[in-house]
């Protein structure tokens, strides 16, 4: 109940107001029946324009931190994500990729649609990044389109660090659904997966006009932090000239 008194009462009119986002391809979203809706991820408002837009509900897997935040404002935004339809999940290791498939798999099999973002992370600087392969794995376990989708300006809205998204128009695209019943049982092989994972973000990609990065989003995050810690260590504790 929550969910629709957020979508059509609370925040769907205010995202409307503030985003005036135009709405492309709704129609390639299934009416009804299980599909996926994968899609580029620029910012933290994406969680929340998607399904104001959509004319049915959506689940998202989200990260568990959202979930497990300490005292109130923490517990306050566990049950705003929860009450918004979201699935907390942790993303560190091999096993907490299982349990998001397991997830995932219940939503669909359950008939009802599911979002996820391939490249697994927000992009921190508007490029989209390399797929993983989990959004091919439930793809083909649960038989199920893909529905591309891309959103355009919501980086510039809210880029990464900023609290309060500006006034600035979006774009929600959505292309026409993807098919992989040709892989049926060939879930298992690594490379259909990163065939399948591939198609998906090229029709995103296509859909967005971004420019592609065939490096995981979580690397290349990790690689800068990296150098931004051995820049700041290396201003305070310059080296001094050898005599």
């Amino acid at each position: 109940m929550f969910y629709y008194v957020l979508k059509y009462v609370l925040l769907g009119p205010l995202l409307r107001v503030a985003f005036r986002p135009r709405i492309e391809g709704l129609d390639h979203v299934p009416g009804s029946g299980a599909a996926i809706v994968a899609g580029n991820h620029l910012s933290f408002s994406d969680h929340f324009l998607m399904p104001a837009v959509l004319r049915r509900r959506i689940t998202f897997l989200a990260k568990a931190e959202y979930f497990t935040g300490p005292g109130l404002k923490g517990r306050l935004t566990a049950f705003f994500f929860r009450s918004a339809g979201q699935i907390p999940v942790d993303r560190s290791g091999k096993e907490a990729g299982q349990a998001a498939i397991r997830e995932g798999l219940g939503v669909l099999g359950r008939g009802e649609l599911l979002g996820i973002y391939p490249e697994g992370t927000r992009s921190h600087d508007g490029r989209l990044y390399k797929g993983k392969v989990g959004v091919a794995v439930m793809a083909l376990r649960a038989g199920v389109p893909v529905v591309p989708c891309a959103m355009i300006g919501t980086f510039e809205a809210q880029p990464p660090g900023r609290k309060i998204p500006k006034l600035h128009p979006v774009v929600i695209r959505f292309g026409e659904p993807l098919d992989f019943s040709r892989y049926a049982g060939m879930e298992g092989e690594k490379a259909v997966l990163r065939a399948v994972t591939d198609e998906i973000v090229y029709a995103i990609l296509s859909l967005s006009g971004q420019e592609y990065v065939d490096r995981y989003a979580a690397d290349v995050k990790a690689e800068e932090a990296e150098e931004a810690r051995k820049a700041a260590q290396g201003r305070r504790f310059p080296r001094l000239p050898r005599r």
